[in-house]
């Protein structure tokens, strides 16, 4: 028996998303989710996400690699850390550590959400604020629904990057250069934190332009970043 190849393609049973689809770099913040508290307290480590696993009995067990200088602290947290229970360090290098933790029903994870929406998950990291996702959705009403399930679950999103996913660049979709910077410099300063950290101000003193000048490209920038997402 032979194995024909060239099958009629309208006999096809795998359905395809790969052709188009929306690329986008998300921040996610709540105090809730899953480790947040433990990066509050060890700001110096940075995480990355091995794998999830099911371990039965509505168990769910996450490893993790640690990566800093602050491994003391990061383990201590870990130890008041309500998102997270019986951490165990399972693997070390000089500067790596990994961990197998469980978590708790207090948890906030955003994996199923993800999935019901049919996005797929690129690449996750820890940041200043929470958890950094690239994640790829297959097209923007699929990432409309992700910011919608997470404002049910009070979790703040903020779009860092947006672009189609067949874009030969990682730049955010229809932003000037100047634009980029603004946005750059102003979240690498706390101008989004809540308090703020950083005045328009003290971004135009920053930058060598003008208050009205900072004011504008904000508006502009954000106003471009959200057509992208929500138009």
């Amino acid at each position: 028996m032979s194995l024909d190849l060239a099958a009629d393609p309208d006999s096809a049973v795998v359905r395809t998303q790969a052709d188009d689809g929306v690329l986008a770099q998300l921040t996610l913040s709540h105090p809730e989710l899953v480790l947040r508290p433990s990066l509050r307290r060890a700001p110096e480590v940075s995480l990355a996400p091995e794998y999830w696993t099911d371990a039965g009995g509505d168990r769910t067990l996450l490893f993790v690699t640690a990566s800093g200088s602050e491994f003391g602290a990061f383990e201590t947290a870990l130890g008041i850390d309500p998102t997270v229970t019986d951490p165990v360090l399972v693997d070390r290098t000089p500067d790596r550590r990994s961990y197998r933790l469980e978590l708790t029903d207090r948890a906030i994870t955003l994996v199923e959400a993800t999935a019901a929406v049919g996005g797929r998950l690129r690449e996750c990291s820890s940041c200043r604020d929470g958890w950094r996702f690239r994640l790829r959705f297959p097209d923007r009403d699929a990432l409309v629904a992700f910011n919608d399930r997470c404002r049910e679950r009070d979790v703040s999103v903020t779009v860092d990057h947006l672009r189609p996913a067949d874009a030969g660049t990682d730049g955010p979709v229809s932003l000037t250069e100047k634009q980029r910077e603004l946005l750059t410099v102003a979240y690498e300063e706390g101008y989004f934190d809540v308090p703020r950290r950083i005045s328009q101000d003290e971004l135009a003193e920053r930058l060598g332009v003008s208050k009205s000048a900072v004011s504008q490209r904000l508006r502009r920038a954000i106003a471009q970043l959200c057509g992208s997402t929500f138009a």
